[in-house]
């Protein structure tokens, strides 16, 4: 395992769909709080309504960043009443992935 490069880190969960304008200001702000994580370049939100199923792909500049980040998350999705997260590394080939315009620093 290195730890000298960008990782992803996915995270995908059952999730309820979508609610009224109180659900999208939380999902608001956790954005936000999200944003500021250490290490985080940044995350796509995932969702399929029709799997019941939610979660993001993430890309942090260290494979620690990117499990820190998964203790701490999985433990607020848990306090969330959310079960079944399944969470999963990738380390990034940074040359090819240059010639296909991923958004790397």
């Amino acid at each position: 395992m290195r730890d000298d490069g960008p990782v992803v880190l996915i995270f995908d969960f059952p999730a309820r769909p979508l609610g009224g304008p109180e659900q999208g200001a939380a999902l608001r702000a956790l954005a936000e709080s999200i944003a500021g994580e250490p290490g985080l370049l940044w995350k796509i939100w995932t969702e399929s309504a029709a799997e019941g199923r939610a979660g993001g792909i993430y890309l942090f500049e260290s494979r620690a960043a990117a499990e820190a980040y998964h203790r701490m998350h999985a433990e607020r999705l848990g306090r969330m009443g959310i079960t079944g997260i399944e969470a999963t590394y990738r380390e990034v080939n940074q040359p090819l992935s240059r010639i296909d315009r991923a958004p790397l620093p």
